[in-house]
C-alpha cells in the first residue's frame, strides 16, 4: 500500500475513534461503544471495498488496467479487515441478544442469532460480501472492475443499511439504501483514489469524471437521507430529547459541513486538476479532508443503527 494509503489508514482510525467518543457523549447510556465501533470498522471497510472495484471505471477505457492492478491488492486488504470486522460484529450481536459476553458466546446461541433474527441476517450478508470481495480480489486478476465484486460489495452495503430503526419500514428501507449506497460510492471512489492515482496527470483525468459522479451521488444521499427522515421522524422537536436522535443531528451537521468542503473543493481543486495545476501529492491532501470527514459522518452513522 502506499504511504498516503498508510497515512489516510491511520487518519481514519483516529477519526473514528474520536467520533464515537462524540457519540458516546451525546447518547450515553443507550451507545453500546463495543457494537458501534465494529459496526463502524466494518461499513467503512465495505465502503472502501466498493470504491476499489469501481474505481478504474473513472479511468480512460485504455488505461484502466494500471488502476485496476493498483486497485487489487488493496482490495484484499481491506476485504479480508471487512470480513473479520463483520464476522466479530456478528459475534458481539449474538452475545448482546443473549445477555452474556463474545467469550461465553456459545455456537449454538451464535447460529440462532444469526438465522432467527433481521440483524444476524443482515449480518451474514455482510459477512458473505466481504469473503465473496475477498476472495474475489485474491484468485481473480480481474476482479477490480468486475461486475460481480462490485455487486457483491454494493450487496453488502446494501444489507447492512436496513437493520435497526428502518428494519420494519419499508419506505424508509428503501430511502436508506439508496442513501448508503450513494454515501459508500461517494466516500469509497474517493478513499480508493488515494490508495491508486499516483501522478499529475492521472488526477487530471479521472477526479473530473468524479466530481460529476459525486453530483448525482450527493443528490441521492441528500434525498434518500430526507425521505429516510420523513418515513421515521414524527416530528424534529423530538430529537433533542433521546441519544439516538442527538447522533442523528451530529451526522446531519457533519454532512452539511463535508457538501461545504466538497463543493468549495471542487471549484478550485478540479479547474487547478484539469489544467496540470496541482500536483498529485496536493490532489491527496486534498482528498484526506474530505476523507476525514466522511470518516466521521460513516462512523456516526454506525452508531446511530446500534442505538436505541
Amino acid at each position: 500500500m502506499s504511504r498516503p494509503g498508510f497515512r489516510w489508514g491511520a487518519a481514519t482510525v483516529g477519526v473514528m475513534v474520536a467520533a464515537l467518543l462524540v457519540a458516546w457523549v451525546l447518547a450515553r447510556p443507550e451507545l453500546p461503544v463495543v457494537l458501534a465501533a465494529l459496526r463502524a470498522a466494518a461499513d467503512i471497510a465495505a465502503v472502501v471495498a466498493l470504491g476499489l472495484a469501481v474505481v478504474p471505471l473513472l479511468e480512460e477505457q485504455r488505461r484502466r488496467g494500471e488502476l485496476s492492478e493498483r486497485a487489487r491488492g488493496p482490495l484484499v486488504v481491506v476485504g479480508v479487515l471487512w470480513l473479520v470486522a463483520e464476522l466479530a460484529q456478528l459475534l458481539a450481536q449474538a452475545a448482546r441478544a443473549a445477555g452474556t459476553d463474545m467469550l461465553a458466546l456459545t455456537a449454538q446461541a451464535a447460529v440462532q442469532f444469526a438465522a432467527a433474527t433481521a440483524p444476524g441476517r443482515s449480518a451474514l450478508c455482510g459477512v458473505a460480501a466481504a469473503a465473496a470481495v475477498a476472495l474475489g480480489g485474491a484468485v481473480r486478476p480481474g476482479a477490480v472492475r468486475d461486475r460481480w465484486v462490485i455487486t457483491a460489495a454494493a450487496a453488502g452495503v446494501a444489507a447492512r443499511a436496513i437493520t435497526g430503526h428502518v428494519s420494519g419500514n419499508v419506505v424508509a428501507g428503501f430511502a436508506v439504501v439508496g442513501h448508503a449506497l450513494a454515501a459508500a460510492l461517494w466516500c469509497g471512489t474517493l478513499a480508493a483514489m488515494v490508495l491508486t492515482v499516483r501522478s499529475r496527470g492521472q488526477w487530471a483525468r479521472v477526479l473530473p469524471v468524479f466530481a460529476r459522479w459525486a453530483v448525482w451521488l450527493a443528490a441521492v444521499l441528500l434525498i434518500g437521507g430526507v425521505g429516510a427522515a420523513a418515513a421515521l421522524i414524527d416530528s424534529p422537536a423530538e430529537l433533542p430529547g433521546s441519544g439516538h436522535g442527538r447522533i442523528l443531528l451530529a451526522k446531519v451537521a457533519g454532512t452539511a459541513v463535508l457538501l461545504v468542503v466538497a463543493w468549495r473543493n471542487r471549484s478550485g481543486w478540479l479547474a487547478a486538476a484539469r489544467r496540470h495545476r496541482i500536483g498529485a501529492e496536493d490532489s491527496v491532501r486534498r482528498s484526506v479532508v474530505e476523507l476525514t470527514l466522511m470518516t466521521m459522518v460513516l462512523t456516526f452513522a454506525a452508531a446511530l443503527s446500534v442505538t436505541g
